[in-house]
C-alpha cells in the first residue's frame, strides 16, 4: 500500500497542471465516497456533511458556507460526472497548454468556477422561475471550470481541427457554439443551474482570451492568492537545514560543462521563443510535426 502511494504522489508532483487538477478532483470523489462507506457502517448519513461542500444558490446560505465557492468545483454528484468531467479536462487541458502556461491553467479553471458559481447565483436570485428551487438549490461539479479552459482553446485557435466519433474532423469554434447553444437552450430545463453555470464558465473562457491579447491576465489575482497559501504551507513544511559542505571546483572541465549545460538551455529557450512567435503569427496549423512536439514537452517541462 506504501508502495502505491509512494507512485501516486510521485506522479503528481512530476505531472503537468492537468494531471494534478485531474488527482485533486479524483482524490475528492474517492476520499468523500469512502468516508461514505464508513460512515454507512454506523448508520450515520453523509448527505449532510457533503451538502456543506455543495454551493448553495441561496444568499443567506452563502454567506454561512462561503468556502463553497471553492470546493463545489471539486466535488462530483457521480462517478459518470466525475468521469465526463476529468476526460474534457484532459483533452481540452492539454490542447490549452500548446498556447498559455500552466499558471493561466490553474488560475482559470478557478475564475471559470467562481465565474459559473456568481452567474448561478445571480440567475437563480433574479429569476422567478427558479423561485420555489431557491433554498434547497446547490451546485456542483467542475464542468464550469473546464468548459472556461475548453472555450478559451476555442477562441485562441478556432480553426484548429478535432476529431468526433462518428462525425470526423470538426473545427474548435463550430464544436464550441453548439456546447454553448446547447446550455442556452436548456436553462430551463431540469439541470438549470448546470447549464447557467456552463455558461458562466464560457463567458469566463471567451474573456481571458480576449484579455489576453490585449495585455491583461484575468487569471493573474487567482494565481497570486494560490502562490501565497502555496508559499504559507512550504514555509510550516520547511525544516531546519544542516550546513552543507561547500565544494570548490577550480577546474577547467568543470566550467567547459557549466558552459555548455547553459549553451544548451538557452538554445532550446530560444526554438521555443521561436516556435511561439511562429504560432501567434500564423496559427497552429502552420506548426511542423516537429515543432508541435517541441512546444508540448517545453509545456511539461515548464519551458
Amino acid at each position: 500500500m506504501a508502495g502505491i502511494l509512494d507512485d501516486l504522489k510521485r506522479t503528481f508532483r512530476q505531472g503537468n497542471i492537468v494531471v494534478r487538477l485531474i488527482y485533486i478532483n479524483v482524490a475528492a470523489y474517492v476520499v468523500s465516497m469512502l468516508l461514505g462507506v464508513v460512515m454507512g457502517l454506523f448508520n450515520i448519513g453523509i448527505s449532510e456533511w457533503l451538502y456543506k461542500l455543495y454551493l448553495p444558490a441561496d444568499l443567506l446560505q452563502l454567506l454561512r458556507r462561503p468556502w463553497t465557492l471553492i470546493t463545489y468545483m471539486f466535488m462530483h454528484a457521480g462517478l459518470w460526472h466525475l468521469l465526463g468531467n476529468m476526460l474534457w479536462l484532459y483533452w481540452f487541458g492539454r490542447l490549452f497548454l500548446y498556447f498559455f502556461s500552466s499558471k493561466h491553467l490553474r488560475g482559470l479553471y478557478v475564475v471559470g468556477g467562481l465565474s459559473g458559481a456568481l452567474l448561478y447565483i445571480l440567475a437563480y436570485n433574479l429569476f422567478p422561475v427558479f423561485e420555489p428551487q431557491l433554498y434547497g438549490a446547490t451546485l456542483v461539479g467542475a464542468s464550469a471550470s473546464v468548459l472556461a479552459i475548453a472555450i478559451a482553446t476555442a477562441v485562441r485557435e478556432p480553426d484548429y481541427k478535432i476529431n468526433l466519433l462518428f462525425i470526423g474532423p470538426v473545427k474548435l469554434k463550430y464544436f464550441a457554439l453548439v456546447i454553448v447553444l446547447f446550455d442556452m437552450l436548456y436553462v430551463s430545463s431540469n439541470n438549470a443551474g448546470g447549464h447557467i453555470a456552463h455558461l458562466g464558465g464560457a463567458l469566463a473562457g471567451w474573456w481571458f482570451v480576449r484579455g489576453f491579447v490585449k495585455g491583461y491576465d484575468i487569471t493573474q489575482w487567482a494565481n497570486v492568492c494560490m502562490d501565497a497559501i502555496g508559499n504559507l504551507f512550504r514555509k510550516r513544511e520547511r525544516k531546519p537545514r544542516k550546513p552543507k559542505m561547500k565544494v570548490h571546483v577550480n577546474n577547467a572541465s568543470g566550467r567547459k560543462a557549466d558552459y555548455e549545460y547553459n549553451a544548451r538551455k538557452k538554445e532550446q529557450s530560444d526554438e521555443v521563443d521561436r516556435i511561439l512567435e511562429k504560432l501567434k503569427k500564423s496559427g497552429y496549423s502552420s506548426l511542423t510535426d516537429s515543432e508541435k512536439r517541441r512546444l508540448f514537452d517545453a509545456s511539461k517541462n515548464g519551458v
